[in-house]
């Protein structure tokens, strides 16, 4: 591994912890698979029992993916609830506009709805534009019921959401929230977490940037919120940031064998972090992914720890 350089990409990343931990069999049955189920967290309003480490669907499954690629997508997909994972994150407007019907397709054709919670979310500033995307996005599913609707970054956000209770309310959504991926606009997030009651709310967090947990993570918790997590790794930030580093000796002390487990595992050790749904194209990082839920979580003093490790980099 001498020849890796700092801007190493995640698969260089999964190599490295490999071997530093003697690390999983990529493109096998994972061993955690068959020893324990993964670490699970309620969803405040319900109780309804969730995975800590879910699927994001942003930036890989979209117009450009080849056939031979849709394979890959499509393995990753039936594994997901086989690992004992569940949550699958999109929206109307990821992938160029491909994401839900790519993800509706695969999930057909598998017939493994009823193991998976679907989350989507629409963006529209009018109601009249929301709605149609909205019932678009049922079509593109190809279900009848969507698990979680989120306002997507606050657009329409009061035009929609009481269209998302009556929808809720008469059994189309199970559960209606709201998202952001910018700081610039945590101080409308909070006033409208303040006024709103959601079941969920989807939020940027991790080593790299942790501003999130200043208010919105215990404001989350206060008010009963479910939290998602995106960008886990900051764009690729933390891998770039550790390079061709080993893990650290005291990483084995919470479980964490390769450097996604790592940064996955301080996210979700926050006591009021429900899943992280970390972008999954393909078998290595759904396996690598789902390690992150099996095993121990950092402690508090760990968990500062891993912050002063990241921050000394």
């Amino acid at each position: 591994m001498k020849d890796l350089q700092p801007g190493m990409t995640r698969r260089d990343a999964i190599k490295v912890g490999a071997v530093a931990s003697a690390g999983l069999a990529f493109g096998q049955i994972p061993a955690f698979a068959h020893a324990a189920e993964l670490i699970s967290k309620p969803i405040p309003s319900s109780g309804e029992m969730i995975p800590v480490v879910g699927i994001g669907t942003a930036r890989y499954f979209d117009a450009r993916v080849t056939d031979e690629e849709m394979l890959v997508r499509r393995e990753v997909i039936e594994q997901l609830p086989k690992l004992g994972g569940m949550l699958i994150d999109t929206a109307a407007g990821y992938g160029r506009g491909v994401a839900e019907s790519m993800l509706g397709d695969l999930v057909a054709d598998l017939g493994n709805r009823d193991q998976l919670f679907l989350a989507t979310k629409v963006r529209k500033s009018s109601a009249e534009e929301g709605i149609l995307e909205m019932e678009a996005s049922f079509r593109k599913l190809k279900i009848d019921v969507i698990d979680l609707m989120q306002v997507h970054n606050l657009v329409g956000i009061n035009e929609m959401l009481p269209i998302m209770r009556e929808w809720k309310t008469d059994g189309r959504f199970r559960y209606i929230g709201a998202s952001t991926s910018s700081d610039r606009q945590y101080p409308d997030f909070i006033a409208m977490m303040e006024a709103e009651d959601l079941d969920f709310i989807q939020v940027d967090y991790s080593l790299a940037n942790r501003s999130a947990a200043e208010r919105i993570l215990p404001l989350a918790a206060d008010r009963g919120m479910a939290i998602l997590v995106n960008l886990p790794y900051g764009r690729g930030r933390l891998f770039r940031a550790v390079g061709d580093r080993p893990l650290p000796e005291w990483a084995s002390e919470f479980g964490a064998k390769t450097w996604g487990q790592f940064f996955l595992k301080y996210i979700v050790s926050h006591p009021a972090v429900t899943c992280a749904i970390p972008g999954t194209y393909k078998m290595a990082y759904l396996e690598d992914n789902l390690g992150a839920a099996t095993g121990e979580l950092p402690v508090a003093s760990l968990r500062m720890r891993m912050e002063e490790f990241y921050d000394a980099l």
